[in-house]
């Protein structure tokens, strides 16, 4: 198994990255969070995760060993597939990945492209175990869940979806780990 790539970046773009490594260039298919991180350098060392088909070989490279870790964990799920669990890599941090299992939010997974309902809960109920041991940020974790949970209720008396608004939550709690369950559903209407 190829660890981790470290050398020059020769391409990138928000799918995949070429990196030259003693004049062999890896094609690497990367996630967004992966994109965000590497973009602007020119030395880079990723992560790498192979998947191995019948009909193909795929490099998959990630910017953290916390993100493989998770990839890794998504891809044993029954029907996540490595594209798929980039995309989910793509859409949420995987502190919010793991936020999301461990709370067992299948709105949360279900915001995400191609994530239905039967294929969230399945996340949840394969690695809730597999994930206890990573550490979540005090950002993502604690009473956040509280504010977000009571902020998601009242958007979706609202009339607002639990998809639509869990993303726009999510990111304002990121911004602003402190903030009250008020100011947090005012800003996310503003939003929505």
């Amino acid at each position: 198994m190829i660890y981790h790539l470290q050398g020059d970046l020769i391409e990138v773009s928000p799918t995949f990255a070429v990196v030259d490594c003693a004049g062999v260039g890896y094609l690497i298919h990367i996630s967004l969070n992966t994109f965000a991180a590497i973009s602007s350098a020119k030395q880079v060392k990723v992560y790498t995760y192979p998947v191995y088909k019948e009909d193909s070989q795929v490099l998959f490279g990630f910017s953290t060993k916390q993100e493989r870790e998770i990839f890794s964990r998504l891809i044993s799920v029954s029907g996540v597939g490595g594209n798929t669990a980039r995309v989910i890599l793509s859409s949420l941090s995987p502190e919010e990945v793991i936020e999301g299992i461990l709370h067992e939010n299948v709105c949360l997974l279900q915001s995400i492209k191609g994530i239905g309902a039967k294929t969230a809960q399945r996340i949840i109920i394969d690695l809730k175990d597999k994930v206890t041991g990573f550490a979540v940020s005090e950002s993502v974790s604690g009473i956040n869940v509280t504010v977000k949970g009571e902020a998601s209720a009242a958007l979706e008396v609202l009339g607002y979806q639990p998809r639509q608004s869990e993303r726009v939550l999510m990111s304002i709690t990121k911004e602003n780990p402190s903030i009250g369950v008020e100011e947090l559903i005012k800003q996310a209407l503003k939003r929505l």
